[in-house]
């Protein structure tokens, strides 16, 4: 019913002149909820969500359909003091990315006070002169009114010493799901009119091996992320569908290589007695098939590849 009646509306107003169509990303320090706020807008888990920064390492786009419009987020991985080959290649990323998206929002914590890390990424915007910017202050589920009141006299502030206004400021809970729309009307009128970029079905256009990537590298992390924490990067080498199934018991077999840098890292990641490797199977399985909607089997091994993030080579040859 509620289809037919935006229908009727549209057919007084020609729907092609209102429709728009554009790229959002999404930026902020590590923990910031830039993640948790991209399922919440597009309904469903793309990004990966983690509580350490960088594992979203991938541009991971979360597609937001709506009857006037199309939202595409773009997922910049965080932008930080380069230390390595990697570090100085993502910033770059991060860059490009923010010069050629339609909206930046920058997402701070409402709990947390501002920080150098927040005027770091600020500074930067600022620099950006043409795109809009969106303040989004999340986690509002986690303070009271003054607290909150306090932080977007200050986001305001913030602004103002770097010389640009915000777009728009919004406080927002994905956690409570408060305001998430909300979000999503303010940003569509800052997008170009035009028609929808991608199918109506498409929720993300990661190529599936990313993402399954992705998830094998979220249960590895799981519980070593100290140890390891951005020392692990996974290629999907091959899926193929089992030979030889029925067509109602299909299988997929999915091979996967989980790479470290050290041979000192081994035994973290497979465990005593290979239990640890099994664990990430058994769950990065279960993801992969929510996923993918068929049976997998997956087949992980550990290898080491001296000092990736150093090796422009390694790099290359690991999708960075």
């Amino acid at each position: 019913m509620g289809a037919m009646s935006v229908r009727t509306q549209s057919s007084e107003q020609p729907a092609e002149a209102a429709h728009r169509a554009g790229f959002a990303c999404f930026v902020g320090r590590p923990n910031a909820g830039k993640s948790t706020l991209t399922n919440a807008l597009v309904g469903q888990k793309v990004a990966i969500t983690a509580n350490q920064p960088q594992t979203t390492r991938h541009t991971v786009r979360g597609i937001v359909h709506r009857p006037d419009a199309q939202l595409i987020l773009v997922d910049t991985p965080g932008l930080h003091k380069p230390r390595t080959l990697l570090g100085e290649r993502l910033n770059d990323v991060v860059r490009t990315t923010w010069a050629e998206v339609d909206v930046i929002g920058f997402c701070l914590p409402a709990n947390e006070k501002l920080g150098p890390g927040d005027r770091f990424i600020a500074k930067e915007l600022a620099s950006i002169k043409k795109t809009p910017k969106i303040a989004i202050v999340t986690k509002t589920d986690l303070v009271d009114g003054r607290r909150l009141a306090e932080q977007l006299i200050a986001i305001d502030q913030l602004g103002k010493e770097l010389g640009f206004e915000w777009a728009e400021i919004v406080p927002v809970s994905a956690v409570g799901d408060r305001q998430v729309d909300l979000l999503a009307d303010l940003i569509v009128p800052l997008l170009p009119e035009g028609p929808a970029l991608y199918p109506e079905g498409d929720l993300t256009d990661e190529p599936e091996q990313v993402m399954i990537a992705e998830l094998i590298r979220e249960a590895a992390l799981e519980g070593v992320r100290d140890e390891l924490p951005h020392s692990i990067a996974v290629v999907v080498e091959e899926m193929l569908p089992r030979e030889g199934r029925p067509a109602d018991k299909p299988l997929l077999d999915i091979h996967a290589f989980v790479y470290i840098e050290r041979p000192s890292q081994k035994g973290i990641i497979i465990g005593p007695k290979g239990k640890r490797l099994k664990d990430v199977g058994i769950k990065s399985r279960k993801q992969i098939e929510a996923l993918l909607g068929t049976p997998v089997f997956l087949d992980l091994h550990v290898k080491v590849a001296k000092d990736w993030q150093r090796d422009p080579k390694q790099l290359r040859r690991l999708g960075f």
